[in-house]
């Protein structure tokens, strides 16, 4: 029997590829390169190979500078300052882990660690012996 999904795969992932924001945001991968140096605020991370990695929200932030760029016709100086203006308007709201939901999925992380970690000493003990 195999578990529900609540959302479908795609949605779930954490980081993305540079290849697959490409094909998400419907730019070439050159674009978001660039784009990375003239937008101070998008910084994805690179992987051990030196691969970026977008994150939902980062590709949140490209969709926004395709509509401001491509569709309302801004420069990038002209972009870069409407969405540096709407971070400076948004309220930062600190989260704490005081929720009850954020505990239990702390809790469960945590867990989910140990047996991870469990599982790679037996590994390694199963090498060794």
């Amino acid at each position: 029997m195999t578990p529900l999904k609540t959302q479908p795969e795609s949605e779930r992932k954490l980081y993305r590829s540079i290849s697959e924001v490409s094909d998400m945001v419907g730019v070439k991968a050159h674009v978001l390169r660039y784009w990375e140096t003239q937008f101070t605020m998008l910084r994805p991370k690179k992987n051990r190979a030196g691969n970026r990695m977008y994150r939902p929200e980062e590709i949140k932030l490209l969709l926004q500078i395709k509509e401001l760029l491509y569709a309302r016709r801004f420069t990038i100086a002209g972009a870069r300052r409407r969405l540096l203006e709407d971070r400076k308007e948004t309220p930062q709201v600190e989260i704490g882990f005081d929720d009850p939901a954020r505990k239990l999925a702390l809790q469960e992380i945590k867990s989910e660690l140990k047996n991870l970690l469990m599982k790679l000493r037996e590994r390694a003990d199963a090498v060794r012996g």
